[in-house]
């Protein structure tokens, strides 16, 4: 790989060499390599572009890597990512995407993951974005989150966006948690530093279709003539949903 290949995988996902495990890393809209598992299996979407992951039933403590590195100024690509994890899991996903631009054109990543968890499973996700480059083009990533879940299964997603994220610096979050079974819980906990010149807009949303808990915490550090907008909201549709937000800047 080249050096700004080995920089950006260490920014999105933490790898100096090539990950243990499964994984799958996608460069400049191709598929740079993959390596699969006994119960970790990675196939290429026929219709449209992306990958299905598919997780074994009573997989544990195992690892998907799936990070994404764009060095083509001008690419404009949209991704389908698909997590098939079978029940009595407990594995740890780790995405994210980099972007290298040195010329004058957009270059930009949309991702459209989705997770379908068996009962009783666990996910750990991590997803981080990070821009960088001396061309005058502009660095886009707009990632996209659905997680499904089945009885007695959670997930633990961790987003952050570093730095050199479109070069007019704007971050708006979109997120809903709908409580939907009894007994269902949530938290959403989101910490920011917004800097000259950069703007962030939040919108964490909850809502509470039947009993259960859920929390909104947002705290923010403002720095200079940066803005920051937290905007908070929850919706409860059943009398025993106990809902509580938080925000601070």
């Amino acid at each position: 790989m080249e050096n700004v290949d080995i920089r950006l995988l260490r920014e999105i996902a933490d790898l100096e060499t090539t990950p243990q495990g499964a994984y799958n890393i996608r460069k400049n809209g191709e598929l740079a390599s993959r390596n699969t598992t006994a119960n970790i299996d990675i196939v290429s979407k026929t219709d449209k572009s992306g990958i299905d992951i598919y997780v074994k039933a009573g997989t544990k403590h195992q690892s998907v890597h799936i990070p994404v590195i764009i060095t083509q100024t001008g690419l404009d690509e949209l991704v389908y990512n698909d997590f098939h994890i079978g029940p009595d899991c407990d594995v740890d996903i780790v995405a994210g995407c980099g972007i290298h631009n040195e010329g004058s054109q957009e270059t930009k990543h949309d991702g459209v993951h989705t997770f379908y968890i068996g009962e009783n499973s666990k996910v750990q996700y991590v997803e981080k974005h990070y821009g960088e480059g001396e061309g005058t083009g502009e660095r886009v990533m707009n990632p996209q989150t659905v997680v499904y879940l089945e009885k007695g299964a959670s997930l633990q997603m961790e987003t952050t966006q570093l730095r050199g994220v479109d070069s007019k610096q704007m971050a708006e979050s979109e997120m809903d948690v709908i409580l939907a079974g009894e007994g269902a819980s949530g938290r959403v906990i989101s910490r920011s530093v917004a800097q000259d010149p950069s703007q962030q807009i939040f919108y964490p949303r909850m809502i509470g279709d039947a009993a259960g808990f859920g929390h909104v915490q947002c705290d923010s550090i403002l720095m200079g003539q940066a803005k920051i907008q937290s905007i908070p909201a929850l919706t409860a549709n059943h009398p025993d949903a106990q809902l509580i937000h938080e925000a601070a800047i």
